[in-house]
């Protein structure tokens, strides 16, 4: 079996002969690292896909190594939208940057009891462990990296809708400017997320909360609905037929 990591210091995919036999990802890394090259730089932590650090790109899209099974001709890099530290390792502070710009925390709590409804409400939300990989896959940080992103925008969510939270307007309006409105719903995030959750559902939940605290999407205004413009604002054409 063969696989191709890219190597950072000459910018080039490097190939590996791997034993001909199932294994993960991590443990071909590893394998590469310990009797062929040592100078192969990755991360890795908890090895059991609760930790979110090992999550690479594997033919475009991003896996977990330490779940993700190699296979031949596998091509493999770094994360998207990061800061390349070496070869698969990069730097993640200015993606978790994205939290405390998002508040994406309880402000103003109060006492209130949690029915297992309620939590159930955002379990799926609860689970997301920080691998970046809905980052990594959104298109909108790649002509956008102000953008808030997708985990941050799902943790702010899932504190919005916290029946202990006194203040959601405060977390409402710190996804505004190069949030929610900004986001394609593409969905790429959603198939990305190794936890099955739903960034795409959430940013749309969101976006209707916004609404209600007296928001609209600011590019509305700017969308053109045909010509000519009779000054109603929606360039309607009582001539044009149907």
């Amino acid at each position: 079996m063969k696989i191709k990591i890219l190597r950072s210091k000459t910018n080039t995919h490097q190939e590996y002969v791997l034993p001909d036999r199932e294994i993960t990802l991590l443990k071909a890394l590893e394998l590469i690292k310990s009797s062929v090259d040592a100078t192969l730089t990755y991360s890795a932590g908890c090895r059991s896909s609760v930790c979110g650090a090992c999550a690479v790109r594997v033919n475009g899209r991003s896996q977990l190594s330490c779940s993700y099974k190699a296979k031949d001709g596998d091509i493999i890099e770094p994360l998207q939208h990061h800061p390349i530290l070496r070869d698969l390792k990069i730097d993640k502070h200015k993606a978790k940057e994205t939290l405390k710009r998002s508040q994406a925390w309880l402000h103003d709590t109060k006492e209130a009891s949690l029915s297992p409804q309620d939590e159930k409400k955002t379990e799926k939300q609860t689970d997301c462990i920080l691998c970046d990989s809905c980052y990594s896959a959104c298109p909108v940080l790649a002509v956008n990296p102000d953008f808030l992103g997708p985990f941050a925008l799902t943790r702010a969510y899932r504190y919005s809708t916290d029946k202990r939270e006194n203040d959601t307007k405060t977390i409402i309006d710190h996804i505004q400017a190069e949030g929610i409105w900004d986001c394609t719903l593409c969905g790429e995030c959603t198939a990305a997320c190794p936890k099955g959750i739903d960034p795409k559902m959430d940013i749309m939940m969101l976006r209707s909360a916004s609404v209600q605290q007296g928001y609209t999407d600011p590019s509305f205004a700017l969308q053109s609905f045909g010509t000519p413009d009779f000054g109603g604002g929606f360039g309607f054409d009582p001539n044009a037929g149907f």
